[in-house]
């Protein structure tokens, strides 16, 4: 069995993989779920809150080999912490998340997009270094597949999101390109279209890509679906 190291997007938290942790462990897999710096329970104000940062929380926490999952735009911190020491790495999954193109921030990524559906939900700080989702348009953006009482206990826990890590690139190398790969997309997804995740992973093998009929909260939506499809990839 495998061990699980789960990595939630912009402004969630660990307590987004809630109702998976069970389902993988129903299956016989130990799993860990972080808080990014600035996230959940982790007090670090969202003005110091930097990629390297994140990418080092994720280094941190991997003390035994491990498949890190990483959620939209935990994408970046995944690929930069491969990148750094892949030693514990097994394997990255991205899940509905964005795989950094050399030289592109995330927020230039998200605009390589044929549309951006979540840039009319953000409301920016009055610092202009973080921002957070309106929460009147939350639902349909994030969650409007998912089980009644979710949008609320999302709206909860949601938190401010920082800008520098969705403000710098990340350059990859030979540790990067040594770690085994697959990508989940998401077919409803209205955060980051779904033709952009066909176009982020056009190239790669067949074998590695799968796609799960829901929006872009799966951990919400299917976590038993998204549970098994991940214990299937680490069959592998």
């Amino acid at each position: 069995m495998a061990h699980f190291l789960l990595i939630h997007g912009a402004a969630h938290g660990a307590w987004c993989w809630r109702d998976v942790i069970p389902e993988l462990q129903a299956l016989g897999h130990s799993v860990q779920a972080i808080d990014l710096p600035g996230h959940g329970q982790d007090s670090t104000p969202y003005q110091k809150v930097t990629l390297d940062a994140y990418a080092d929380a994720v280094l941190s926490a991997l003390d035994r080999p491990a498949i890190v999952v990483g959620h939209s735009m935990g994408g970046y911190p995944i690929t930069l912490a491969a990148e750094r020491d892949p030693s514990h790495i097994q394997r990255l999954i991205y899940l509905c998340a964005y795989v950094p193109k050399p030289g592109l921030s995330l927020s230039q990524m998200r605009m390589e997009a044929p549309y951006q559906p979540l840039l009319p939900a953000i409301r920016m700080t009055q610092d202009k270094l973080g921002w957070t989702a309106d929460p009147a348009m939350v639902k349909d953006i994030f969650y409007h597949d998912c089980p009644p009482g979710t949008t609320e206990y999302a709206l909860e826990n949601l938190c401010i999101q920082a800008t520098q890590p969705t403000s710098v690139p990340v350059e990859t190398g030979a540790n990067y390109a040594s770690v085994p790969k697959s990508y989940i997309r998401c077919a409803d997804d209205r955060t980051i279209p779904p033709e952009y995740q066909v176009t982020m992973t056009q190239d790669w093998p067949a074998k590695d890509v799968y796609t799960l009929p829901c929006a872009h909260s799966p951990f919400f939506a299917d976590p038993a679906g998204l549970a098994h499809l991940l214990n299937k990839i680490s069959e592998q």
